[in-house]
């Protein structure tokens, strides 16, 4: 072999080296480009309470809905272990509990820290003045309501940030013995509801308790009290309460709108990522549609089944008992706001928001009940 043949070998040797080995590198670098994590890290777990027993119970379903979304949007990278009213605390001490750290998020109503300060009944359970639950938590969100919210939270000592979600439909007056259409019907009747509605309704003149949920149904059939309302025709019946009445009231101005609020302890929640921060905020945004329609579907069917298979009565609250409500929310708002200014400074801001935005809504919409009617006939006697 020639000096410069074996020297063009050992050139042809080194380029294929070269070649062979780029290759290789740029193999790896193209697995490396389609998976970046392949030693993943543990997913973050939150530990989250409800109000809600678990089994057959639609809202805590609702929270292990948003449990899920959250799952889902994160990849399976920031879950929620989700537990059932009274796993860790009670229900009155959830608050607490996620201030405090030892629950990282909790999932119930604000109206269950009523007690703490009357404001708290405005972000879900306040006066109406034409908002539906939509409405309200439209204000939370532009209408200045999340930080009035905030200043409340700061007021009763809790440290947490709070999400929203489930718009609820208009909460039925509830469960009688008997069809009350007057006034004087109710008067004196022992009832159970909670928040500010026992202000609005002792207003009335009856007699309000404040009982959990699952003690409604018991306390009815044994004569604790006359009357009861929860929320829907799926909780109630998952309570019950047909067994103890075949008189169910629809349509309340006591409890017009209400949502689930989701407090996260504000430590652990500034300890997660950005984009995990934008999950838990986002999926409840999801959670609030999904919810929705899935509540729409779920009360109705159950609400045929009250009234096909249970031979409950059904009725929509008269409008003199619905103009006395009003009369009641008139009065106690007075009340509270002369004491507290701070509660009026809140009334303020969804009157003005109510105002505005409900003029253009009302106006805007058609008369619905019109061409449903036109379709089924009277309302009162279509069978669903």
């Amino acid at each position: 072999m020639t000096k410069e043949n074996k020297s063009l070998k050992i050139k042809t040797s080194s380029r294929r080296k070269f070649f062979k080995t780029a290759a290789k590198a740029g193999a790896v670098a193209a697995a490396t480009v389609a998976m970046p994590n392949i030693a993943h890290a543990a997913p973050v777990t939150l530990k989250m309470q409800a109000a809600w027993p678990s089994g057959a119970n639609i809202f805590f379903e609702m929270a292990g809905d948003y449990a899920k979304m959250v799952s889902d949007m994160s990849g399976g990278s920031l879950k929620i272990d989700l537990q059932p009213v009274g796993a860790v605390v009670k229900t009155s001490e959830i608050g607490a509990a996620v201030s405090d750290g030892n629950l990282d998020m909790g999932h119930w109503v604000t109206a269950y820290w009523y007690g703490k300060n009357p404001a708290a009944s405005l972000f879900g359970t306040g006066p109406s003045y034409g908002m539906s639950s939509q409405e309200v938590m439209g204000w939370m969100e532009y209408g200045g309501g999340r930080k009035l919210y905030d200043e409340t939270l700061a007021k009763v000592g809790y440290d947490y940030i709070g999400f929203f979600h489930m718009p609820m439909p208009a909460q039925p007056f509830g469960w009688f013995k008997k069809n009350v259409t007057k006034v004087s019907d109710v008067k004196g009747m022992k009832y159970r509801t909670v928040g500010l509605a026992t202000n609005v309704l002792t207003a009335m003149g009856m007699v309000v308790r404040q009982l959990p949920g699952g003690e409604i149904q018991p306390a009815m059939k044994t004569g604790l009290i006359d009357a009861a309302e929860f929320n829907n025709p799926t909780s109630d019946s998952q309570f019950g309460m047909q067994d103890v009445s075949k008189h169910y009231h629809l349509g309340s101005f006591h409890q017009s709108q209400e949502m689930f609020e989701i407090p996260v302890n504000k430590k652990r929640y500034n300890s997660l990522s950005p984009a995990h921060q934008a999950i838990l905020k986002n999926a409840a945004y999801a959670a609030n549609s999904d919810n929705y329609f899935k509540a729409l579907v779920r009360y109705s069917a159950d609400l045929a089944k009250l009234m096909n298979e249970h031979k409950v009565n059904v009725y929509q609250t008269s409008d003199a008992i619905l103009a006395e409500q009003l009369k009641g929310w008139d009065k106690i708002v007075a009340e509270f706001s002369g004491k507290d200014p701070f509660f009026k400074k809140i009334i303020d801001s969804q009157k003005a928001y109510a105002k505005r935005t409900m003029k253009y809504l009302l106006m805007n919409q058609p008369n619905y009940k019109l061409a449903y009617e036109n379709e089924f006939g009277p309302i009162a006697k279509v069978k669903i």
